[in-house]
This record gives structure tokens, C-alpha cells and sequence, in this order.
């Protein structure tokens, strides 16, 4: 009997410490670093802090929010890359260093096939911005009217050519019959922003989300929207889409780990996140962002990126963009 005991309890003890070395079941074991390749002051960045601060409170360890910029994203890509393929590092990034960059660049320092899908956790439309004291144009019509009459007159602001932004005015401009208007680069929204507002360029396209409290303060106009249909929080801007049929133009905001990251670590902190997501008060800050929930999973994350990386591939081509 106490040969039986023993080798029970061996059994048992042997059974306890595989459960204690399994990186999943432990998972997280020690604070998690978040990566957004791209600067404060956008909503790349508001997205994952707010998910930060709830996965902290829920898994009981530190969630940091690093920013990382430049590149288009590829310093911040590149870093997590190279990560321990764990889950405590994780890339928290709209569009380009994922689907765009490949398209741009001869070549990365980092294969972004390789990363490991968790969620696409939120989208918002890109919306075209003019600044309020310096165009008479109130519709999209006039404004297009307004940039044929003086062509080279008009400045537009993005974040960099390699950019949401600055594609989706390159689709405009031809969607419209090729306008002619100046580019004007700017290390970031913010600074993008803050020159539109300032009246340094006349014209932005920029997420919806952080712009909208300036449009309501009538600072901005906001001539169209990017996604296919009118949003909630612009009812009477009409979608570009309603002028140019097929025009879409939407930042989604997701969650990758480095390459080799167990598909099991993946699947638990997409179930976390997507949780957080559904949360009501959560679902009211996105809401504030004018950002419409999406809390997909690892596979649905990995048909938008598919579907998202030919739409812009397309655009690139069509605006003659040549990689680097």
C-alpha cells in the first residue's frame, strides 16, 4: 500500500510542476511591455493604454505602454521581432509596419508574415479635414471645385509617405480626377494636427477619433469619411464612398506578438482583450474615439491584415509609389 501511496504521490508532485513550468497556464508571469511604433497624441497610442491599464487590473501585473517610433513603425516592429516569442512583448499597431510597409520597402529588418496574430481590437475612419479659416469650401464638391481652380495652391499634412494618411490622400486625389495639392510630412498626428489647425497646410486626412472634437468646435470641417457608410458621430458628413464608389479608407488598431509566440499564449490574451473590449465602460471610450469595436481573433485578425495589405498594395500602385 504505501508503494502505491508513494508512486501516487510522485505522480501528483510530477503532475504539479508540469503545470507550474507550462507558459501558458503561468502566462503572464511578469509584466507585459506593449510596443506602439508610433508617438503619443493618436489614437495608435490611446487604443492599447486603455487596454493596458484593464489587462494590469485584471491579471495582476504591470501592462507598460513604450513607445517606440519611426520608420513607419518598422523601429517599433523590428524591436518586438526580436522579443522572447512569450507574450510579454506585444506590438500594438495600426496598419502600416504590418500590411503597408512590405509594399513600400525593397526590404525589412523584420518579416511581418511572421508575427503572431491576437485581435484587431478597434477601427476608425480616416476623415477628410480641411482647416475652417483658410477654406470657403463647406462640401467636398467645392473643395474639389476650389483645389482644380488653383492647382499647387493647397498644402496637405500626413504623418509620412509611407503612411494611412498619405495613401488615402494619394487614392483621393486621383479618385477625383488628379488634383493637384502639395504633401507635406510631419513626424506624427499630433504635429500633423497642430499644423492643420494652425493653418500651416489646408488639409488632413486623419482618424476620426481625436479630430471630431475640433470639428464640433469648428475649427475643422469635415468634408467625408472613409469607411462605406456615414458614421454616428458625423451623421451629415457624407462618405467618400457616396462620391467615388469602392473608396475606403479605415485604420484598424491590433494586437501582435513576436514571431513563434505559442498559438495557445495568442488565443489567452486574445480572450482577455476581447473581453476588456466588450466591457461597457471600455465600449464608451472607443465610443469617444469614434472607434467601432471589432475584438476579433487570432484568425479573423489575420483575414483583415490578408484583405487590408492587397487594398493598399492596389493604392500604392495606383499612386505610383515606388519602394525604397
Amino acid at each position: 500500500m504505501n508503494v502505491f501511496r508513494f508512486a501516487w504521490l510522485a505522480s501528483l508532485l510530477a503532475a504539479s510542476a508540469a503545470i507550474a513550468q507550462d507558459p501558458v497556464t503561468n502566462f503572464p508571469s511578469r509584466p507585459i511591455r506593449v510596443v506602439v511604433p508610433f508617438p503619443a497624441g493618436g489614437a495608435a497610442d490611446a487604443l492599447p493604454r486603455i487596454v493596458a491599464e484593464k489587462l494590469a487590473a485584471r491579471w495582476g501585473q504591470p501592462v507598460i505602454v513604450e513607445n517606440r517610433v519611426g520608420a513607419s513603425g518598422s523601429i517599433g516592429a523590428e524591436s518586438v521581432s526580436r522579443a522572447e516569442p512569450d507574450g510579454h512583448t506585444l506590438l500594438a499597431t495600426p496598419p502600416a509596419p504590418l500590411v503597408i510597409n512590405p509594399s513600400l520597402y525593397l526590404k525589412l529588418p523584420y518579416d511581418p508574415t511572421q508575427f503572431v496574430p491576437v485581435t484587431v481590437m478597434a477601427a476608425i475612419p480616416s476623415v477628410l479635414l480641411v482647416n475652417a479659416a483658410k477654406v470657403p469650401a463647406s462640401t467636398l464638391q467645392e473643395f474639389v471645385a476650389l483645389v482644380r481652380a488653383s492647382p499647387d495652391k493647397f498644402n496637405y499634412a500626413s504623418q509620412g509617405t509611407t503612411t494611412v494618411s498619405f495613401l488615402t490622400t494619394e487614392m483621393f486625389k486621383t479618385a477625383a480626377g488628379g488634383l493637384r495639392i502639395t504633401h507635406v510630412p510631419y513626424k506624427g498626428t499630433a504635429p500633423g494636427l497642430a499644423a492643420l489647425l494652425a493653418g500651416e497646410v489646408e488639409m488632413m486626412f486623419d482618424n476620426l477619433g481625436v479630430t471630431v472634437q475640433h470639428v464640433r468646435a469648428g475649427k475643422l470641417k469635415a468634408l467625408a469619411v472613409g469607411s462605406a457608410r456615414r458614421v454616428p458621430s458625423l451623421p451629415d458628413v457624407p462618405a467618400m464612398a457616396e462620391f467615388y464608389p469602392g473608396f475606403v479608407s479605415v485604420a484598424w488598431f491590433s494586437v501582435s506578438a513576436p514571431p513563434k509566440t505559442p498559438v495557445a499564449i495568442a488565443e489567452k490574451l486574445s480572450a482577455a482583450i476581447v473581453e476588456i473590449l466588450r466591457q461597457p465602460d471600455v465600449a464608451r471610450r472607443l465610443e469617444g474615439l469614434s472607434a467601432e469595436t471589432i475584438a476579433s481573433t487570432p484568425a479573423g485578425m489575420a483575414a483583415i491584415m490578408k484583405e487590408d495589405a492587397e487594398r493598399w498594395r492596389n493604392a500604392i500602385r495606383a499612386a505610383g509609389v515606388k519602394p525604397e
